[in-house]
C-alpha cells in the first residue's frame, strides 16, 4: 500500500485511508521476498533488459514462455517478469501490454508451489500500476489469489494478501474477494502467520471490511480472539494495526458483542493507560463506539477503571483524544438502571 495514512472520520472509531504519507500499516507495495537465484547468463540477459530503453522484444519473448511445456521455463519467464515490474515500473504497463496477465494467473493456479509464488509475486508487482488493477480483476485473478492465501507458500500467501489488498480498492473488487473466501483466510493469516503476515493480513482487513458483508464474515471468522490478543500485547508491534481494524468492525452490533466476549474491554483501558497518544485516541474511539448505545457495556468500561486514565487524557491528549475522552466520560457518568428490566430496556 504506497503511502497511507489514517485519518478520523466523524462518527465514532470510523476510520478512512488517505493516500499521503506513511501509516500503521505495512506497505504492500513490490515483494519483499529477496531476489531469486538465476544462472549468470540468464542474470546477464535480466540486467541487459533492464538497462534497455527498449526491451519490449524481450518481454515479449517472457509473455511466450509464460505458456511453455516446460515448467522450468515458466518459472524462469515468470521470475524474470516479477523482476522487471519491481524495479522499472514502466514495464508494468508494457508486460501487460503484450498478454501476461492470464497465463501468469494460470500459474498461479499451479499444483507446483514454486510455479505458484511466482505467480503470485508477478501479479503483485504488476498491480502496483493503477491502470493494471482493473485488467487483473476483470481476468479472473481474484479467485486464485484467494486459492493461494490457503494453499501457497508462506511469501505466495503474504503477496496474495498484498496483491488482493491492491485489488480491494475498488468497491466492487471489496465485495467480490469477500464472497470468494478471502475473508476467513485472511484472519488465520493475522492468527497464525508471521510478522509481516500478519501485517499484511490486517492491512488486507482494514481495507475490505470498509464493507459491511465483509465485516460480518470477519466476525464470523473469529477475527476478535486475534485482534484483542494483539492489542494486548504490545511488544507485539501490532497494537496500532489491530485497533485501527477494530476500529472499522465495531460499526456493526455483532462485531461489538465479540470484542466484549473476548475480553476487548479491558485491553482498551489498559491501552488508554499506557498506549502512544495514537492508540489511546484510537482505543477510546472503540470505547465510544461500543458504549453508546449499550447501559451494560457502560457499566462494564466504567467498572474496569476507565474514568481516571480517560480524565487523564481529557487534560493531556490531542484535540481529538481530548474531545473523545470527555464525550466518553460524560457517557460512563450518566445514571445508569438499577434493575434487570431498566438495563434491557435501555439496551
Amino acid at each position: 500500500m504506497e503511502g497511507i495514512t489514517l485519518t478520523w472520520d466523524r462518527s465514532f472509531g470510523d476510520l478512512r485511508l488517505k493516500d499521503n504519507s506513511s501509516s500503521a500499516f505495512s506497505d504492500c507495495n513490490s515483494d519483499r521476498s529477496g531476489e531469486f537465484s538465476t544462472a549468470s547468463a540468464q542474470s546477464r540477459r535480466l540486467l541487459i533488459a533492464c538497462a534497455s530503453e527498449n526491451s519490449e522484444d524481450f518481454i515479449q519473448q517472457l509473455v511466450s514462455d509464460l505458456e511453455s511445456c516446460s515448467i522450468d521455463e515458466q518459472k524462469q519467464a515468470a521470475m524474470e517478469i516479477r523482476l522487471l515490474a519491481k524495479n522499472k515500473p514502466e514495464n508494468r504497463v508494457k508486460i501487460v501490454k503484450f498478454g501476461a496477465i492470464k497465463p501468469l494467473i494460470s500459474l498461479i493456479s499451479s499444483t507446483d508451489l514454486q510455479l505458484q509464488e511466482y505467480g503470485v509475486t508477478a501479479i503483485l508487482n504488476l498491480s502496483l500500476c493503477d491502470e493494471n488493477k482493473e485488467i487483473i480483476a476483470s481476468s479472473g485473478a481474484i479467485k486464485p489469489l484467494v486459492k493461494a492465501l490457503k494453499t501457497g507458500t508462506s511469501t505466495a500467501k503474504e503477496n496474495a494478501a498484498c496483491a488482493l489488498l491492491r485489488l480491494s480498492q475498488s468497491e466492487e473488487n471489496k465485495i467480490t474477494i469477500g464472497r470468494l473466501g478471502a475473508i476467513p483466510l485472511l484472519v488465520n493469516l493475522l492468527e497464525y502467520g508471521g510478522f509481516r503476515a500478519k501485517k499484511d493480513a490486517s492491512t488486507a482487513l482494514y481495507s475490505l471490511c470498509s464493507v459491511k458483508e465483509n465485516k460480518m464474515r470477519a466476525v464470523q471468522a473469529g477475527i476478535m480472539k486475534p485482534l484483542v490478543e494483539l492489542m494486548a500485547d504490545f511488544g507485539s508491534n501490532m497494537v496500532d494495526k489491530s485497533a485501527f481494524v477494530l476500529s472499522v468492525l465495531v460499526l456493526v452490533p455483532e462485531a461489538r458483542t465479540a470484542v466484549v466476549e473476548e475480553g476487548g474491554i479491558p485491553v482498551l483501558v489498559e491501552i488508554i493507560e499506557v498506549g502512544s497518544q495514537r492508540q489511546k485516541e484510537i482505543a477510546v474511539a472503540i470505547l465510544l463506539q461500543i458504549c453508546e448505545d449499550s447501559a451494560t457495556y457502560r457499566t462494564m468500561v466504567a467498572r474496569e477503571g476507565a474514568i481516571p486514565p480517560l480524565v487523564a487524557l481529557s487534560q493531556s491528549g490531542t484535540n481529538r483524544a481530548k474531545q473523545k475522552a470527555e464525550t466518553l466520560i460524560e457517557i460512563l457518568r450518566q445514571p445508569r438502571p438499577g434493575n434487570a428490566a431498566g438495563r434491557r430496556a435501555q439496551d
